[in-house]
């Protein structure tokens, strides 16, 4: 009941004082039109002076039993709305909100005239309404790949010298492949074929053009060339309805490979994306790398899809986390961080959470989701509602109000909240004889027996021969999923619900047992030692594991069904998060760019560049054009850590020392005081290297500084050995520390150059620097903005040796609710800072964690390690160039 009033509310105020412009201004009691407004930007792509809100709302009248007025606004549809206006509109949100809306007012109308009380009148208007329409979004579709162009003028179509459109190149792919429901849904309807095969040719591409290696889909692609415009990949805004669309079209029409499809990306969905109970996205060539540190608010949807695949456990996970994040704000903001703060306060009073919160109640049957639906009610009365409907958040954290209540607020918002509490007799038809559209229009489930006019297996493209055994089969199940286990929902929940605001408060046997003789208090994350057996049998109990990479550091995963209590659970969930904060600690906000060590003795001659991260003390290498040059020495003790014991050897030399057993400061001293004009501290964690682990900045050890005038800089066990291998073989080794690789006229000039050096091209041999195998791919700060945008710190803990800084190269697992990658390395570049926590994959670990398995060859020819396994010039430039993009992308903060 309090629904329908609320409905009551916004509907008659948009009637009143908007109609029939296309949205209602809450704040001011009017109609906004395109036009006569200060324009928004691509918000107003919706508005195309056709009574937008009214359409959107067709099909929600009927489903809240409000027979009458659907009648007289499907009337008024007929009689006022004007499909022909000279404006140029989304044709993705033309799509799902005005055909959406037609057709589904359509499929309700024919319902209510069959049942013979309401419509009797009705001759099917709004479909011809529909495939007028229709033909209005064809010319859009006039480009050689088939996918549409982002925006359509209604009277002109596009590239019309009057059409104000169709110089666009890009477009999203949820712009895209959001078609084919209402396209064959018309097509069925009117028998008219041209419909569903534009809309599949369009889907069709976007598969083509998924990355091979990941099958992910990127968020924004190049409608001519199908070039990856935007090659990050979530399931939010830009990608959400593309994959809510394949496995709907597979429900509706029946074809098979639409599900093979789903099916694909679902799977690298939970392998790359999923980190349970976050979604974050990736890049769609390196998806074990995170692309952004926050989420948006359209992946709400998500759980609510995963319902319908049948996935519920995940759908559990990541709903609850949503929640706690409302409960946090009051709504969803916009976007939000990965330690759940306010990325983008808006909050335009999004249905998505709604909509998930509904279908997880279908499945579960459990009450905690009308619980769910009665806190987002009760919001929305308290935050939202003004006198004249539901005004827009225009920032969740003060209440403050946008003049703006779209259209889907009235299409989709009221339509789940009401079926989320609405039992079977307050309903007038069978909800199940329909399938929603992503904007929550209702589509008879009949259609996939009607007008087939397209082959049911899609010719155009060639897909595997399905296998069933290893095949997911899936439509959406009705009943309940686990009638056998009200419990079900709940356990999936618990180890989660202090997962946002961290309290983690302590349950009454947990204080007893800290109390007395009892069993000790929870492991803290700052005593944590990956060498005690007793911490690693916490860490177990605790249903966290540790798990030993390959490249030298070490992973901590957390499966929350893992622990021996939901107790153990929370004190699991709330040591990582402790990672998390502990590593944001160790972070300075000023970022350093990498340096470059560069090899410019016989036989180099500066050919080896080496990528070197730098350190937040000593000479600054950046205000010293030059650099600082000189034969290489190690010393003795290797570490570093006491007075130099060779002080003749080291004098007016570059000091070489291993990491380890005292601060880098501490370090620096020493050999300073030795009389070494810089040092290169070289990893002990066999087989790292700068290509697979990232670099980080060296920091002091907390006290002042000032004293430390030599360059200092941090090589990679691989990259360190390179230069350890040239001592063995020639001695004398002469290397450049500097900002940034330097050509070799620069390096020689003055001096004498080999003849072969000064016969060769220097711009071509300047290229060759960067073909090493060993080279770091980042020769100079410029051509790696990753390195400098994203560089680390981290301290040094004497007690502890050498901690270690959260790591991100490795995602959650599926399942999982936290994971964390360690190394024996003092900080990463893509650990979550105090402003903006990264994956949850926080870490940190002693000096003696170093794994015991170590899958890295130290090769001994150091001849077949120069002059072997050189790399094609074109590889190492698309990597690069990779890399770059994938880094640029990473800087925009936009949808």
């Amino acid at each position: 009941n309090q629904v329908l009033e609320m409905f009551d509310h916004a509907y008659s105020n948009y009637m009143e004082h908007a109609y029939p412009a296309d949205e209602l201004m809450p704040l001011t009691c009017r109609g906004r039109v395109r036009g006569q407004e200060p324009s928004r930007g691509d918000v107003d792509d919706a508005l195309g002076k056709f009574s937008l809100t009214l359409i959107d709302t067709l099909d929600t009248l009927v489903v809240l039993n409000k027979t009458k007025e659907f009648e007289e606004a499907v009337k008024k549809v007929i009689k006022d709305v004007n499909l022909d206006n000279d404006i140029v509109v989304s044709v993705f949100e033309t799509n799902i909100r005005v055909l959406g809306g037609l057709l589904g007012g359509h499929s309700v109308a024919i319902m209510l005239k069959e049942k013979g009380e309401y419509m009797q009148w009705y001759n099917g208007e709004l479909l011809h309404m529909a495939k007028e329409l229709g033909y209005k979004l064809l010319p859009a579709f006039n480009t050689t790949s088939g996918l549409p162009y982002p925006r359509v003028n209604l009277k002109f179509g596009v590239r019309h010298p009057e059409a104000r459109t169709g110089t666009e190149t890009d477009t999203c792919t949820a712009c895209a492949g959001t078609l084919i429901l209402e396209f064959a849904a018309l097509s069925r309807f009117t028998g008219t074929s041209i419909f569903e095969e534009y809309a599949r040719k369009a889907l069709d591409f976007i598969w083509e053009k998924r990355q091979r290696s990941s099958n992910l889909v990127g968020v924004t692609i190049n409608i001519h060339t199908g070039d990856w415009v935007r090659k990050d990949s979530g399931v939010g805004a830009g990608i959400d309805s593309y994959y809510e669309y394949l496995l709907k079209a597979y429900v509706l029409l029946g074809d098979d490979s639409f599900l093979e499809r789903f099916n694909t990306h679902y799977d690298a969905i939970m392998r790359y994306i999923s980190q349970p109970p976050l979604l974050l996205d990736v890049h769609i060539h390196k998806p074990m790398l995170n692309a952004r540190t926050w989420m948006d608010s359209l992946l709400a949807f998500f759980p609510g899809l995963q319902v319908l695949k049948g996935d519920i456990r995940p759908a559990i996970e990541t709903h609850e986390m949503l929640y706690q994040v409302i409960k946090k704000h009051n709504f969803l903001p916009e976007a939000f961080t990965t330690d759940f703060r306010v990325h983008w306060a808006q909050h335009p009073l999004r249905p998505e959470f709604a909509e998930s919160t509904y279908f997880l109640y279908k499945a579960t049957g459990d009450p905690y989701y009308l619980e769910v639906g009665k806190t987002l009610i009760e919001n929305l009365n308290k935050y939202a509602r003004v006198p004249c409907g539901f005004a827009a958040m225009k920032d969740v954290r003060t209440g403050s109000h946008e003049d703006r209540m779209d259209s889907f607020f009235l299409a989709e918002m009221f339509k789940y909240l009401y079926l989320l509490f609405a039992d079977k007799e307050d309903m007038i038809f069978d909800i199940e004889d329909y399938i929603f559209t992503t904007e929550a229009h209702l589509l008879p489930l009949w259609l996939s027996t009607t007008n087939q006019t397209i082959s049911k297996k899609n010719t155009s493209t060639e897909y595997t021969e399905l296998d069933d055994s290893n095949f997911d089969w899936t439509c959406p199940n009705t009943q309940i999923l686990f009638p056998n286990d009200p419990m079900f929902a709940q356990s999936i929940r618990e180890p989660l619900k202090n997962v946002v605001d961290k309290s983690c408060p302590r349950g009454i046997a947990r204080a007893e047992e800290s109390l007395g003789s009892g069993p000790k208090p929870p492991l803290r994350a700052r005593d944590f030692m990956a060498s005690n057996p007793e911490h690693l049998e916490i860490l177990k109990k605790m249903g966290v594991s540790l798990i030993h990479l390959k490249d030298g550091r070490v992973q901590l995963v957390q499966h929350a069904v893992q622990a021996a209590s939901s107790l153990d659970a929370e004190d699991g969930l709330r040591f990582m998060q402790e990672m998390i904060e502990l590593s944001s600690q160790q972070q300075k906000e000023q970022q350093l760019p990498p340096r470059a060590v560069q090899i410019v003795s016989h036989p180099f001659f500066g050919r080896v560049v080496l990528t070197a991260g730098p350190a937040q003390f000593g000479m600054d290498l950046s205000k010293h054009k030059a650099g600082t040059r000189g034969f290489v020495a190690t010393i003795k003790p290797y570490n570093g850590c006491s007075e130099i014991t060779n002080p003749e050897a080291v004098k007016e030399k570059i000091a070489l020392m291993q990491r380890g057993q005292c601060m880098f400061a501490e370090k620096a001293r020493n050999i300073q005081k030795a009389g070494a004009i810089g040092g290169i501290v070289i990893d002990d964690n066999e087989g790292s290297s700068s290509d697979t682990a990232p670099l980080f900045q060296m920091a002091g050890d907390g006290k002042n500084t000032d004293d430390i005038t030599i360059p200092m800089l941090f090589l990679f066990n691989k990259e360190g050995n390179i230069i350890l291998d040239a001592i063995r073989e020639y001695e004398a080794v002469e290397v450049l520390l500097s900002d940034k690789a330097k050509d070799r006229a620069t390096i020689f000039k003055g001096k004498m150059i080999p003849n072969y050096i000064i016969d060769g091209n220097l711009e071509m041999e300047n290229m060759d620097q960067k073909s090493s195998e060993n080279d770091s791919h980042k020769p100079n700060s410029e051509e790696a903005p990753s390195e400098s945008q994203d560089a680390g710190a981290v301290s040094e803990e004497p007690d502890r040796g050498e901690s270690s800084a959260v790591g991100d190269a490795d995602p959650l697992s599926p399942g999982s609710a936290a994971s964390a990658s360690v190394s024996r390395a003092d900080g990463d570049p893509h650990a979550p800072g105090a402003a903006e926590a990264g994956a949850p994959e926080p870490a940190c670990t002693p000096e003696d964690s170093q794994p015991q398995e170590q899958n890295t060859q130290t090769e001994s020819n150091s001849k077949a390690h120069w002059d072997s396994k050189v790399q094609p010039m074109e590889s190492i430039l698309a990597d690069w160039n990779e890399d770059i993009e994938a880094f640029e992308m990473m800087e925009k903060d936009e949808l």
